[in-house]
């Protein structure tokens, strides 16, 4: 498992992140832009972005739906449509800026195979016992380039412990 303690992941690449105190640390809640807001903006992509001082879109609204979808649909909507935002998002900033999704309860429900470091998303109730194996998805077989965001000033590094706020990938592919 591979760690990430400085904060790149605020600046370039894309990551998923529940730690409120992270997020605020990015800006205003109101520079948090919907799901809707963020597909509205495929392809028509604003110079500056509102957060971290215009390196950093935040998107919410990926957990629910999520969870507003059965388990193969939610599959197929990740591979098509969120994946292809994602890489436009990418293209147009050529990897120098960040993309951020706030998962409010990402911590209790992404989880990793320690023997393969593969990450799967559990849904929720009433499918809580299927999952989405989120690595293969999104990151499209580069699961080993993912980091675990740790926060350096917890006083428990753990990575699996409270430091544990969220996930980055450098650049998809």
């Amino acid at each position: 498992m591979k760690i990430l303690t400085d904060d790149v992941w605020k600046r370039r690449g894309f990551s998923l992140l529940w730690d409120e105190k992270a997020l605020a640390a990015l800006g205003k809640p109101c520079n948090v832009q919907s799901i809707r807001q963020f597909f509205a903006l495929v392809g028509r992509w604003p110079e500056e972005l509102p957060s971290n001082d215009g390196n950093t879109l935040v998107v919410a609204g990926l957990e629910g739906c999520l969870d507003l979808l059965a388990p193969p649909e939610a599959e197929s909507w990740l591979e098509s449509d969120l994946l292809a935002a994602i890489l436009d998002f990418q293209s147009k900033f050529s990897g120098e800026a960040a993309l951020v999704f706030w998962l409010p309860t990402g911590k209790n429900r992404i989880r990793m195979n320690g023997a393969t470091e593969t990450y799967s998303w559990i849904c929720s109730a009433p499918r809580s016992q299927e999952h989405l194996d989120i690595g293969r998805i999104l990151w499209a077989g580069a699961e080993s380039d993912v980091l675990r965001i740790l926060d350096p000033h917890c006083p428990n590094t753990d990575a699996d412990g409270p430091a544990w706020i969220g996930l980055h990938h450098p650049r998809l592919s």
